[in-house]
């Protein structure tokens, strides 16, 4: 190494994941920030964004956006310097953070030896002056560098933070109902539910949910545990290509160009219900990260199948446990996690599904970010209709009901942004033997009844 003080002997590209983790991680940027220098690089387009890096964060206390960046980058007066930085910049946002840990943790190192070299080579001359207390002083400084120093959202000094929309990173939906409602969707750490009753188009909503991601690009893990891998593969194909599940095998050739063009990653992955637990799962998001897949966004097909760790005599702790244990997953992992849910035979039976209807444990509602419900009565199906309903919403309004229009054979789902009049419809009188608002089925309802429960495939 031609100097202690210099990264050469970690390369290029190491270099340049360690701007990718300041630029994106204010955590990493937090513990360092105090003994990083620009000079520890070698590239000038490097140091003149470390510079910048630690302006930001002296004047915000946060990582600098892109878009503070691209106005800093404009006022730079050396061209060549310009262009290289824009290039370093690039290079940065989109290097994989896959070793993140590592590269963190050896930078950390690095930084940490640094300090306590410089701390060395002070010491020589209080050591002459008998400067005892000073010379403990620089070893125990230098000793704490990069040290962890997140003591939590500091709020006076975090107002930059706080109102960034990175800070959430949500994911859109194809229902701009909803992004309105999410303040753009499901964010880093937040828990969707969606209820519904059997075979009303739940599993549909998860692959809509999971096809808009990918199209934008993001990495989607699907765990399915009710239908097999295939199938579900075959629902995106119709998803994505709008070719019904029956039809894909006599359209191939144009559903994989399709496929083949999709920006984003998708990895569907079947257990056993029953058999499967979030230890399990962990698993497998760990093995994906490992084979450079890094989730940003999973998909639960769905916790209640999941094993218990806790074993009870009542069956709700066991289920309370699933989903505490999906909220942690969300909130350790800083990404979105969506599962559905059914709902008992009451709320089967409503036109409009409430939250006192959700089966097995009321406690789901309590632990979600955001709860949703779809109710689909027998002629819903027919029809090709529903009704979506906001139970609990902990980024704005909730109560609303929307009325929608769903194409089971394609995953085509569509929210109606006008709010509901809930007076309008006639509650279902089971006591009375009705068969609900909507009145018995003919020949000819129940010949197209039977071909949406054929497609929605339970």
């Amino acid at each position: 190494m031609s100097s202690l003080n210099k990264l050469s002997a970690y390369g290029t590209g190491f270099q340049v994941k360690v701007l990718t983790s300041l630029l994106k991680h204010k955590e990493f940027l937090q513990n360092i920030h105090d003994v990083l220098e620009s000079e520890s690089f070698d590239n000038p387009a490097h140091k003149w964004i470390i510079d910048e890096i630690l302006r930001y964060y002296k004047q915000y206390n946060t990582t600098p956006s892109l878009d503070a960046l691209q106005v800093e980058v404009k006022k730079i007066s050396n061209e060549v310097l310009k262009v290289s930085v824009i290039e370093q910049l690039k290079e940065a946002y989109k290097t994989a953070n896959d070793d993140r840990d590592y590269v963190e943790q050896e930078f950390s190192a690095f930084c940490k030896n640094q300090q306590l070299k410089n701390a060395l080579f002070s010491s020589v001359d209080l050591l002459q002056s008998g400067k005892y207390d000073d010379i403990r002083g620089l070893i125990d400084t230098a000793l704490k560098a990069g040290q962890d120093k997140n003591i939590g959202h500091e709020y006076i000094k975090d107002i930059e933070t706080r109102y960034r929309a990175e800070d959430r990173s949500p994911i859109p939906s194809e229902w701009d109902k909803i992004n309105e409602l999410l303040m753009g969707g499901l964010g880093s750490g937040d828990f969707g539910i969606i209820f519904g009753n059997p075979g009303g188009g739940k599993s549909w909503c998860l692959i809509s949910l999971g096809a808009a991601a990918v199209k934008l690009g993001y990495n989607v893990l699907h765990y399915t545990l009710e239908l097999s891998e295939s199938y579900v593969g075959k629902r995106y194909d119709a998803c994505f290509s709008g070719i019904p599940v029956d039809k894909l095998h006599e359209h191939r050739p144009e559903m994989e160009k399709i496929i083949n063009e999709l920006p984003g990653t998708l990895i569907v992955k079947e257990y056993s219900p029953g058999r499967a637990s979030m230890s399990t799962i962990e698993a497998h998001i760990q093995k994906c990260k490992d084979l450079g897949v890094v989730a940003d966004l999973i998909i639960i097909d769905y916790v209640d199948l999941l094993k218990s760790k806790r074993k009870s005599a009542e069956k709700k702790e066991e289920i309370d446990d699933v989903y505490t244990a999906a909220k942690g997953l969300a909130k350790e992992l800083k990404v979105p996690v969506w599962t559905v849910s059914q709902v008992n035979r009451a709320g089967a039976k409503d036109d409009i599904i409430e939250g006192d209807k959700a089966a097995g444990s009321y406690d789901k509602i309590m632990i979600a970010d955001f709860a949703l419900s779809l109710s689909r009565k027998r002629q819903d199906k027919v029809n090709g209709t529903g009704r979506f309903h906001v139970m609990k919403n902990r980024y704005g309004m909730d109560g609303m009901s929307f009325g929608a229009t769903l194409d089971t054979s394609i995953g085509r789902i569509q929210i109606d942004t006008e709010e509901l009049d809930e007076a309008n419809f006639t509650p279902t009188n089971n006591s009375q033997g009705s068969t609900g608002s909507f009145g018995a089925f003919n020949q000819s309802e129940r010949e197209q009844l039977s071909k949406k429960f054929y497609e929605l495939g339970g």
